[in-house]
């Protein structure tokens, strides 16, 4: 026959032919194996011989009856539909020839001929019988896949190997095994079992895979070689613990062991014990997702789970154009994605992976596809596509009016707040206390409470940060501890151990007035805002940059500053820029503030405002438009002497102008020693609310709240009283929208609620 794939061992069949001249044998080979030739199971390979020998004296046949055709048996004893039906090379003898017997062999076909067999199906309860007390359908980045919920009861996701190995019960020698899964994370140490074929009287496993943190190892049984000690092939750095979708092909022929995850390269192992070629499959049976036992049970998606004999199945499914979820063969109720399935409701409880976040506005990536956001204040519900947040549902609501809703005293004056949320820990503020400490609050039961005391001298800013999983805190200290001594300014950094604050690093700084954190291309920076050195202000203010080496800041450039009282930092398309406020030249606060581009590794001048006294720099889109608002605060002229009124002094919200790449004045709004803009939105509604402080006589003056009016800008529409306002800080809870302000001349600081219909 000219096939020779299945070569070593002989197993004869020889039968007499009664009362003619020829006798027929019949044998089934495994010849010597040639170089670069693949084999396959005994099962599955047969040669038939017929030769002529000399007459023997024999005794008269008896008559035989005519032999029925019988269909052609299953090669390598695979049912139809799972493995396939291979055909057969049937060997039937007529009466006139005086064949009497009828002999069916597994013909020689490619063993790439041969249809995977759908491991994961045999576990579906058939249609019409009922639901399924063992699966639960999920579907999760736009995928199903079924969790194996039968953890005390294994026995419910098993099948005997007798379903599969029908005429043959030896396990093919060569074959793949493809596996669909999400993984979840998995703590140090644990396994997890993917299928294994137990055999039932000894509870002995033959045949497993299962997984450990970034490890998958493939179990079997070699009685010819290893007794009755089981061989593990492991394959090291398997990322499959990322909560992704991952397709693997586990290829095995003897000891050559080949693993190719989402159509990557594949990892090759070589084994001294090659897999066996007569592992028998009699009284075993098919055990997913466990070892017959609640330890080590798979706890993740299966959506795909095949055997394939005799070939390697990479080629079938490589290359594709989603590597992660490539087909061979899946259950039919998997195949959808679209929707629910009407005729699988009662079969399998079905849920959709969509994770809903409540609370403040969560960050959107592309990493967290089908990600919901419920934001209680607009009462709506939006969806993270690629990098922005789309409405899905939301309630058309508006802001009625303001509210106090907490009066927080504070241990002295308050210069600033910064509002934040620590994962797991919840939402805090820090204040920046003009006596020797500054405390940090936490939300609880609707309230800021105390939370922890750190020293700080004449604090004026607070800024919060992280790079990478740490999260850091940093002050801006505008007076030395003790005069005649350098100011030093702080950074703290969170001890989820201690759940506090502890100093991480101190740097020089002269009267700083604000830091400000931003990251340019991976990498992390820090700018202080240096107000003056003694009596100079025309300083040098620095930026810091992140050595992950040293784990500290180090100075990256110095920019020349007037003053500084603040920065701010914002991005345009692939463009950063950086925007200082300078306050103060020594003789008059009409100078200029500048706003820096960074180019080739460093911030260079990209525009120059002229601002009175600014205090504050807000950046803030509605929708495509990119706008900057100045905070003035003073306009003041040694030379010219002291103006009238002048705390009194407009200022200015510039709007982007992409065509002529420059900022461009859009409005000029009346303050009053402006020191602090804050933009928030309610529903649709767009806010600018400007923390005026000084009018010329008198602190208490009311701080304004605008709303965005299109063509007409932005008009008054709420008028709050204030003392002193230095900062004002929006935030958002499950309960709600707030504004918190500051005051820099009495130590007490107010939470105001939003009512919204």
């Amino acid at each position: 026959m000219g096939n020779a794939w299945n070569r070593g061992r002989v197993w004869e069949l020889s039968r007499t032919l009664l009362g003619n001249r020829y006798e027929v044998r019949i044998q089934i080979k495994q010849l010597p194996r040639q170089q670069g030739e693949r084999r396959a199971s005994p099962c599955l390979w047969a040669a038939a011989t017929r030769e002529e020998v000399k007459p023997k004296t024999l005794p008269p046949a008896p008559a035989v009856p005519t032999v029925p055709a019988v269909p052609a048996p299953t090669c390598g004893g695979l049912r139809e539909g799972g493995g396939g039906r291979r055909p057969a090379l049937t060997l039937r003898a007529a009466r006139d020839q005086g064949w009497g017997h009828l002999f069916s062999l597994c013909s020689l076909l490619p063993p790439t001929d041969l249809r995977p067999l759908d491991i994961l199906s045999e576990v579906i309860p058939p249609s019409g019988s009922g639901p399924s007390g063992g699966l639960r359908m999920i579907q999760a980045q736009g995928a199903r896949g079924f969790q194996l919920s039968a953890v005390y009861s294994p026995r419910l996701l098993s099948f005997p190997a007798s379903r599969i190995f029908l005429h043959c019960d030896l396990f093919p020698e060569e074959f793949s095994i493809i596996v669909t899964l999400k993984v979840l994370n998995l703590p140090p140490k644990k396994n997890e079992y993917i299928f294994t074929v137990v055999e039932e009287a000894s509870d002995t496993l033959l045949v497993g895979l299962r997984y450990s943190p970034r490890k998958l190892h493939f179990l079997f049984l070699s009685r010819e070689r290893s007794g009755s000690w089981q061989t593990r092939v492991t394959f090291q750095d398997v990322p499959l613990t990322d909560n992704q979708w991952h397709t693997l092909v586990l290829a095995v022929s003897e000891s050559s062991f080949s693993l190719t995850a989402d159509c990557s390269v594949p990892t090759d192992v070589i084994v001294d014990t090659p897999f066996p070629m007569s592992l028998t499959m009699k009284g075993s049976r098919f055990f997913i997702g466990s070892r017959r036992r609640k330890k080590g049970t798979f706890t993740g998606l299966l959506r795909q789970l095949v055997l394939l004999p005799g070939s390697d199945a990479t080629s079938r499914m490589c290359p594709s154009r989603n590597a992660q979820l490539t087909v061979l063969s899946i259950p039919s109720v998997l195949q959808d994605l679209a929707g629910m399935p009407e005729d699988e409701v009662l079969r399998f409880p079905y849920e959709a992976d969509m994770k809903v976040t409540l609370g403040p506005r969560p960050q959107c990536t592309r990493r967290e596809p089908a990600r919901f956001w419920f934001d209680a204040s607009r009462r709506g519900l939006y969806l993270c596509v690629g990098t922005e947040w789309v409405s899905m549902i939301e309630a058309k609501v508006k802001l009625d009016y303001v509210e106090e809703h907490q009066s927080l005293a504070t241990p002295s004056e308050t210069m600033g707040i910064e509002v934040f949320t620590i994962p797991h820990v919840g939402l805090l503020a820090a204040a920046a206390n003009r006596q020797a400490s500054s405390t940090i609050y936490k939300w609880v039961d609707g309230k800021f409470v105390s939370y922890q005391n750190l020293p700080t001298h004449q604090a004026q800013a607070w800024k919060y940060f992280t790079i990478g999983k740490k999260v850091f805190l940093v002050v801006a200290n505008f007076e030395p501890k003790e005069k005649g001594r350098q100011e030093l300014s702080v950074i703290y950094k969170w001890s989820p151990r201690k759940l506090k604050f502890v100093a991480y690093q101190r740097i020089v700084t002269h009267s700083a007035r604000d830091w400000e954190a931003f990251e340019i291309g991976g990498e992390s920076f820090l700018a202080v805002a240096n107000h003056r050195e003694g009596d100079n202000h025309n300083i040098d203010s620095v930026i810091y940059k992140w050595n992950p080496r040293s784990g500290l800041f180090e100075t990256n450039q110095t920019v020349a500053t007037s003053g500084a009282y603040d920065w701010e930092f914002f991005t345009v398309g692939p463009y950063s820029f950086l925007v200082v406020a300078n306050t103060f030249n020594g003789t008059s606060t009409k100078v200029l503030s500048h706003t820096y581009v960074w180019l080739l590794g460093s911030f260079r001048l990209f525009q120059s405002f002229l601002t009175f006294g600014a205090a504050d720099w807000e950046v803030f889109h509605i929708g495509e438009r990119l706008f900057l608002a100045v905070a003035n605060s003073h306009s003041y002229d040694s030379d010219a002497g002291a103006q009238t009124n002048s705390y009194a002094v407009n200022s200015v919200i510039y709007e982007l102008n992409v065509t002529a790449q420059m900022f461009v004045k859009f409005q000029d709004i009346p303050t009053y020693s402006a020191l602090d803009w804050e933009f928030f939105s309610v529903g649709e509604d767009y806010f600018l609310v400007v923390a005026n402080s000084f009018d010329g006589e008198s602190f208490s003056v009311n701080s304004i709240i605008y709303r965005w009016q299109g063509y007409e800008g932005f008009v008054a529409v709420h008028h709050l009283p204030t003392f002193g306002c230095r900062d004002w800080e929006a935030f958002n809870t499950t309960t709600g929208s707030y504004l918190m302000y500051s005051s820099a001349k009495e130590p007490l600081s107010r939470v105001l609620r939003l009512k919204i219909s």
